[in-house]
């Protein structure tokens, strides 16, 4: 995201593609963005055939979009996370959704030419014919029915009517193959699901690109199994979501393009398109480049396939040398950074922001300095504000250390300037869409990890990439940004401290 971004506008609709270099180990990726045909009452049980009835729906998309991919020449297509089924189900009306998803580590099955072999398994084997038709791997997510024998140990975790039911992720192979199933680990307020005993960290091969891993939605946002898998060295993920946009600091966009480029990884995201609660937002994200589609509101709700040639990421895989995070213009190493170590001003105050209270200090002039602490942790900034005419936009730096509990438990160490809703300092925090001043900064702060997670983002969600970001081995880190496309609405500098979040 380093490079030269090109925007594409069609309508309403932002569909971002950055200038990709030339590269000579890559294979073509597609993610599609889905507008969910839902149920209209989830919380209704319903037969079998009907719950059948209602996913095929879905399911015939799917069968557009993949043969669009395949067109494309696309070697692997990821549908987004509840895409086939929807959500607030109960854990009862979901039940004839489930479907037995056999271990592809125990047993061998490819559900196209072997329909017989398994009971009550119409979705996988019409996912399985979709790969082979279309000669692709296929990635997509569906419920998934496991039996849990009931047991006399006060320890077992195993659910009362005797079963598992998980949400899960199903890839086939090319020729419709099973080749991986991943059960979620961390649940978002999903009643209808249980989470697994233990985090699965799930990987499969492919011939063109080497290994990716697996994982859905929530567990981004966790060390495992996210950050197992990178630390593995897994550096192809996929992500089928239903990301719900928390600007200004968890939108889709911004923070999934941070986290490739921090851990230095591809995030293949496929999102659902559901306007009335605010899912949106799908890419394929490099450390070099990315390829994104955000969708305004007010925008008719339709699908949206992305492809783009990506560079194989697997060490294994590839026999040149890893391109480092300095050729991107990112920075590890020590002395990078020269942050500042003001102290806070006086005329802070305490505004929420995700359900977390910040520190505020309200940036009143046009430059200059500016410094706020939550507790021992401070952030400081330096810069210029670019008004548009006589707007007088707002703008404010933040501070947060500690857990959010609302989502989590996540403990975050947070560095934001924001823009404020209105001229009241209780609107800074609040969720804004547009803004017309662009802003110089150097943003800075000492944290205590190293997975602290960039991001800029400009107004109507558009995705800006830092000029340079540094991160010191005693801590200290600093984006630095100029030359604005755009009216600032978030600048983060987003830390997690993985190890925290259980205290």
């Amino acid at each position: 995201m380093i490079l030269l971004s090109v925007i594409l506008s069609f309508s309403l609709t932002l569909a971002v593609v950055q200038t990709q270099p030339v590269m000579e180990n890559s294979y073509i990726a597609a993610v599609y963005e889905h507008n969910l045909i839902q149920n209209p009452d989830p919380r209704v049980p319903l037969s079998r055939s009907a719950a059948l009835q209602h996913m095929q729906k879905n399911l015939d998309i799917y069968e557009e979009q993949a043969a669009k991919a395949a067109e494309q020449g696309v070697q692997i297509l990821v549908f987004p996370e509840d895409g086939l089924h929807g959500f607030n189900f109960t854990r009862s009306s979901i039940y004839n959704y489930l479907e037995t998803i056999p271990d592809p580590q125990q047993e061998s099955w490819n559900p196209c030419t072997e329909p017989e072999k398994h009971d009550n398994t119409e979705v996988l084997q019409r996912l399985s014919c979709m790969a082979r038709r279309n000669n692709l791997y296929l990635v997509a997510n569906m419920p998934d029915l496991q039996p849990c024998p009931l047991s006399t140990d006060p320890s077992s975790t195993c659910p009362s009517d005797g079963r598992w039911q998980f949400n899960t992720n199903v890839v086939f192979r090319s020729d419709g193959l099973l080749v991986a199933r991943y059960h979620k680990y961390n649940l978002f307020h999903e009643e209808s699901f249980n989470t697994p005993p233990q985090p699965e960290i799930i990987t499969f091969d492919t011939p063109f690109a080497g290994k990716f891993g697996l994982m859905i939605c929530f567990d981004l946002l966790f060390h495992d199994p996210t950050i197992t898998l990178v630390e593995k060295g897994v550096r192809q993920l996929i992500f089928p979501t239903a990301w719900l946009n928390t600007p200004p600091l968890l939108h889709s966009v911004q923070y999934h393009g941070a986290l490739s480029k921090i851990n230095n990884v591809t995030l293949l995201a496929a999102n659902l398109r559901v306007d009335k609660v605010n899912m949106g937002g799908s890419g394929i994200y490099t450390p070099f480049f990315s390829t994104y589609h955000f969708a305004q509101r007010g925008e008719p709700e339709e699908g949206k396939l992305l492809v783009a040639r990506v560079p194989v990421l697997d060490p294994e895989w590839l026999e040149q040398k890893k391109v480092t995070q300095d050729e991107s213009g990112f920075c590890q190493r020590d002395g990078c950074s020269d942050a500042s170590s003001g102290s806070p001003l006086s005329n802070t105050f305490t505004s929420t922001m995700i359900f977390d209270p910040f520190t505020f200090v309200l940036l009143n002039e046009m430059e200059g300095k500016a410094d706020v602490c939550h507790g021992s942790f401070c952030c400081h900034l330096q810069y210029r504000q670019y008004p548009h005419g006589s707007s007088k936009e707002l703008y404010a730096l933040g501070a947060f250390s500690g857990l959010h509990t609302k989502s989590g438990p996540l403990f975050l160490q947070v560095c934001a300037l924001v823009r404020c809703v209105g001229s009241d300092p209780s609107s800074c925090g609040l969720d804004v869409e547009e803004a017309e001043t662009k802003m110089d900064f150097l943003l800075e702060g000492k944290f205590g990890t190293k997975y602290v997670y960039p991001s800029v983002l400009a107004s109507r969600m558009v995705v800006e990439d830092p000029k340079h970001f540094e991160m010191a081995a005693d801590g200290r880190v600093s984006m630095k940004h100029s030359n604005m496309k755009g009216g600032l609405l978030t600048a983060c500098l987003y830390g997690r401290i993985y190890h925290l979040d259980k205290d």
